[in-house]
Order: C-alpha cells, then structure tokens, then sequence
C-alpha cells in the first residue's frame, strides 16, 4: 500500500460486500413487510446511491491513478470521495430511521448543505 489510490480501492472494494448485504437486508425486509412504505423508499434510494457512488470511486480512483497527479491531491480525492459517498447515501438511511413523510430531517439536510449551511432550493421538501 504504498500509494493513496491503492488504498482507497481497497476501501472501497471492501466497503462493496456490506452493499451486498444491504441488497439482501433489503429483500427480506420486505418480504417480511417490516418496512414502511417510507422506510422502503429511503431504505432503496441509501443502498442504490451507496452501490453506483462505490463503482464511480472505482473509475474516478483509475482516472487519478492514471492522471499523474501529486500524493497530497491523491489523498484529498479519496477522502472527498468516502465523504462524499457516506454523506450521500448515509443521509437517506439516517431519514428513514429518524424522518417523517413530507419533513426534512438532519438526514436530508446533511448532504445537501450548500454554502450558506441551508438546504438548496430545489430540494423542498416533498407535500403530502
């Protein structure tokens, strides 16, 4: 492990089996019907965002790998990325344990922040 890539694909090709048993969580919680409809929406969109956001690390972690760029800005893409990738999809499975239809909560403000430490515009929460 001697470049910052090589260790970011390794976190992230460890992090893809847990995305696996989230697939697999997934199904039998919703066969079981444990989930509500709410819970099942958030729970989906948290497992879709995490298992796309792991293989677009993968092809960015190649392109930087390939591009030749310093060891302090390979280290700053891989960390944006892991933030990036548990902000996302971590923020949708935080609001479908502690949100409510219709309501933002901390969930759905996390990845969203924008500058100013509000929520953009285009994101209104959903009316129902």
């Amino acid at each position: 492990m001697d470049t910052p890539v090589k260790v970011f694909t390794v976190v992230a090709l460890l992090s893809l089996p847990t995305v696996m048993f989230g697939g697999y969580s997934l199904l039998r919680l919703i066969s079981a019907e444990r989930l509500t409809d709410f819970q099942r929406v958030y729970f989906r969109a948290g497992h879709a965002h995490a298992g796309v956001l792991l293989i677009l690390s993968l092809v960015v972690l190649d392109i930087v790998d390939r591009s030749g760029i310093g060891t302090g800005l390979q280290w700053l893409v891989g960390v944006l990325i892991v933030i990036g990738t548990l902000a996302q999809s971590g923020g949708m499975f935080v609001h479908m344990a502690i949100g409510q239809p219709g309501a933002w909560s901390w969930g759905t403000r996390s990845p969203s922040r924008g500058r100013s430490g509000s929520p953009p515009r285009c994101c209104s929460p959903p009316t129902g």
